[in-house]
């Protein structure tokens, strides 16, 4: 469950920032590159903050 959650928040976090690339300013391309760097990050040492913060919202696995 939180995983299908984390990848839901990142998702649209991904898609969000491009929308407002092409709208608002192409800056918002940088929380995208942020966004996939933590991804990549928590493929290789296996800790993802979104984890830590879904679990002391109380959301179980």
């Amino acid at each position: 469950m939180k995983t299908r959650i984390i990848h839901a928040i990142a998702g649209s976090f991904i898609l969000i920032s491009l929308v407002l690339s092409i709208y608002v300013s192409q800056n918002w391309l940088w929380f995208t590159a942020f966004v996939g760097t933590n991804l990549l990050q928590s493929s290789i040492t296996k800790w993802c903050l979104m984890d830590d913060i879904l679990t002391k919202l109380g959301v179980k696995e």
